[in-house]
């Protein structure tokens, strides 16, 4: 896999022109009978999302639906070595003319683009789902005026969860734990619990664990169980604290630089492919596991964690700490565009307006 991440940077970094870089052929292959085949930077490799739907969609369905007159070459960002923070800023120089961008990651340096998953504000899919539509006409003119992509999909991955390794009653429990967490904006919520937010890559989440820097992570239930936190945790609290959202788009010369039946393909199907994306994070996101003597728990599952589940006095504590803790502290990192970004797109749904710019 690092041979491969060698060879696509090895690839971007000598193209000799935006066609062929988005074509992986001559700039004349688009005026012959040569197969077109594009490059594609997608989300994070292993998990569901990734493996049952984006990577087939590009390496088999695209040639299919397009009857072989199109191919794609995908490579999942976090195996290509591209940095995830870096992904907008790559896409709008044309080195990566189509790339999935992690919000989460970039809204670090781009703060307004991850107002529709601020931590605490989306306790459910319907209520995301409901915040996405309401915001997405904004993110597509913030992509397209500030960055040079085209947005072409809001694609979601599951609920981000917490895994501790001692019993937690509630969310209120967490005060005084230190919690890995992914984003500013769970460090905010983990601070205002009067907890300690422990920055930490997902690839060091279980050694944090098992060695004691951490008490608790935040994390999808299904990718923690994957790298094992089942094994070194015992307790599983089922409020989503926030969830991961990805803005697959397309350097805007790229774009126009597209057949324009291949422009019309992609637009068609995106809505179809990022539907599937939404239902497998759905899926991957319910913590329901049957466990019984006919299917036993097994070292590693989530059957094996004391699961709890948010009350109503944690549900009324997580509107509160974003309305008064998360949101203030994004606006001011964000500024006072945000104020109204927000109020024009997501106050009306989630019945919250920001708070004075200061």
């Amino acid at each position: 896999m690092k041979e491969k991440s060698r060879s696509w940077l090895s690839f971007a970094g000598s193209a000799c022109g935006l066609a062929a870089l988005l074509l992986g052929a001559s700039p004349a292959a688009a005026q012959s009978n040569e197969v077109l085949r594009l490059r594609i930077v997608g989300g994070l490799g292993g998990v569901n999302q990734y493996v049952r739907h984006e990577e087939p969609f590009w390496t088999r369905e695209l040639t299919r639906l397009s009857g072989g007159r199109y191919r794609a070459d995908i490579v999942p960002f976090d195996r290509a070595g591209v940095p995830g923070n870096e992904m907008l800023t790559l896409i709008r120089l044309g080195v990566v003319p189509f790339g999935t961008a992690l919000l989460g990651l970039v809204a670090v340096q781009y703060p307004e683009l991850g107002a529709a998953d601020l931590a605490g504000m989306n306790p459910d899919v319907p209520t995301l789902r409901k915040v996405v539509n309401a915001f997405r006409p904004a993110l597509a003119n913030l992509m397209r005026e500030r960055h040079g992509t085209e947005l072409l999909a809001v694609y979601m991955y599951p609920a981000q969860v917490v895994f501790c390794r001692e019993p937690l009653s509630g969310l209120q429990a967490l005060a005084g734990r230190r919690i890995r967490v992914s984003s500013s904006t769970q460090s905010d919520f983990v601070r205002a619990l009067g907890g300690v937010a422990v920055l930490t890559p997902f690839t060091e989440v279980v050694s944090g664990i098992r060695s004691g820097s951490t008490d608790c992570a935040i994390t999808g239930a299904v990718s923690g169980q994957t790298v094992g936190l089942p094994e070194v945790t015992k307790t599983l609290y089922t409020l989503p604290i926030s969830w991961g959202l990805a803005a697959f788009g397309a350097n805007r010369e790229a774009w126009r630089a597209l057949p324009e039946d291949l422009r019309t393909l992609i637009v068609k199907e995106m809505p179809k492919l990022e539907a599937a994306i939404w239902d497998e994070a759905e899926r991957d996101s319910a913590t329901d596991r049957s466990c019984n003597a006919a299917a036993p728990c097994v070292r590693g599952s989530l059957d094996t964690l004391t699961e709890v589940r948010p009350s109503p006095a944690d549900q009324a504590l997580r509107r509160r700490i974003l309305e008064q803790h998360v949101l203030p502290q994004w606006i001011a990192r964000c500024g006072l565009g945000c104020q109204t970004l927000w109020d024009a797109n997501i106050a009306p749904v989630v019945g919250i307006k920001a708070p004075p710019f200061r």
